[in-house]
């Protein structure tokens, strides 16, 4: 199967997933695509970080990305569709106008869009997205600052889905998702949505029982040393592990100052740090762009200086500036430590852990895994 995810924590929550049950995965960022990178065995799964570009932007690269696809003319396996649109849980990006293009390039007929994940509480009602029962205007993502959930009606959030044959259903357990899939996949139909759907769609109409054994990998040792961590969403609650935390500082949040301001000094005695953004007051896309290019510019200087063995980044906005100011785009599948929570090894060899910010880590801090 294929994946396009909006954003590389997505498209790592989705590697890692295909990882774990004994799939062969490739995860990609979208600038090194072409024809012959993407493998026709296993899941290929693209990064494109569209969720941070301005809507005509996303459609431009989500055509692109489609026209370096392999044919896709028959399907795996009957039940498996060839490609699976990755959408973020909390209704963030460009969706619709997404959905839209890489129907065009593909001649889907219609799509399915089901952002639901029953499994984190995350749900549909009555055409209502509920996170945990609380309607998702009513959840913190109200203050996201690039795509506020100013109400929590679907129809009012995507006014213009119907009309692009996008449909989206009500979906509040598995039972729910197996049986949208069953009514829908037809062969001309694009999946869309979150981790809950692609697993569904993964095992087909086969009970979770007959799919592969998941990989279980042994426990890393508890040794802290050498990690770089950034809490870059405004979601990123840093966990205390013993080890410093440095906040960006107000002038510098705020772009009344250059990073020269942000001492990042305990790095060398500690040997680890976490760099958070503890202020929410900014809101919109010049603010998202420069706090994202400021934890970027820090977290490579950082790593240039120190060269630590694990980088962790909790954030897909800032996990894409990040990486792409390192140059790292190309990327093998260590492990999944918890839904979401997926560690990868780059080419240079340093270990990458990424977690969607919206997500609550459901486990420790993951160490360096020698």
């Amino acid at each position: 199967m294929i994946v396009i995810a909006d954003d590389i924590t997505g498209a790592a929550e989705i590697a890692g997933i295909a990882f774990s049950q004994g799939q062969q995965v490739r995860l990609l960022c979208s600038g090194s695509v072409c024809g012959d990178t993407i493998a026709t065995n296993g899941t290929t799964v693209i990064a494109t970080d569209t969720r941070s570009m301005t809507e005509d932007e996303a459609m431009a690269e989500t055509r692109r990305i489609a026209s370096q696809l392999p044919p896709l003319t028959s399907h795996p396996s009957p039940l498996t569709p060839h490609l699976f649109k990755k959408t973020d849980s909390a209704l963030r990006g460009h969706v619709i106008a997404e959905l839209s293009a890489l129907m065009e390039a593909t001649g889907c007929r219609r799509a399915v869009f089901l952002p639901a994940n029953p499994s984190k509480g995350r749900v549909i009602r009555d055409g209502v997205y509920y996170i945990n029962d609380t309607p998702i205007a009513d959840t913190d993502f109200r203050f996201d600052p690039e795509f506020p959930a100013k109400t929590s009606v679907l129809k009012e959030r995507f006014p213009d889905a119907a009309r692009h044959h996008i449909f989206i259903p009500d979906a509040e357990s598995e039972a729910d998702i197996k049986r949208i899939i069953a009514t829908y996949n037809d062969g001309h139909t694009l999946f869309a949505g979150a981790a809950d759907l692609f697993t569904a769609l993964l095992f087909g109409n086969k009970d979770e029982s007959d799919a592969p054994l998941q990989r279980h990998l042994p426990s890393p040792p508890e040794d802290t040393s050498g990690l770089l961590i950034l809490c870059g969403s405004t979601q990123s609650k840093p966990q205390d592990i013993g080890i410093p935390i440095s906040p960006m500082p107000r002038e510098v949040y705020d772009g009344q100052e250059d990073l020269g301001l942000w001492d990042t000094s305990q790095y060398a005695a500690a040997q680890s740090l976490i760099l958070t953004i503890p202020y929410t007051h900014r809101t919109g896309k010049t603010a998202a762009v420069h706090l994202r290019t400021m934890m970027a510019a820090k977290a490579k200087a950082l790593i240039s200086q120190h060269r630590p063995s694990q980088l962790i980044i909790e954030g897909g906005a800032t996990a894409w500036a990040t990486l792409q100011a390192l140059g790292w785009t190309t990327f093998e599948v260590v492990r999944q430590i918890a839904p979401g929570v997926v560690q990868l090894r780059s080419a240079c060899g340093t270990l990458v852990t990424l977690k969607p910010g919206s997500y609550p880590w459901n486990t420790s801090i993951p160490t360096i895994n020698r």
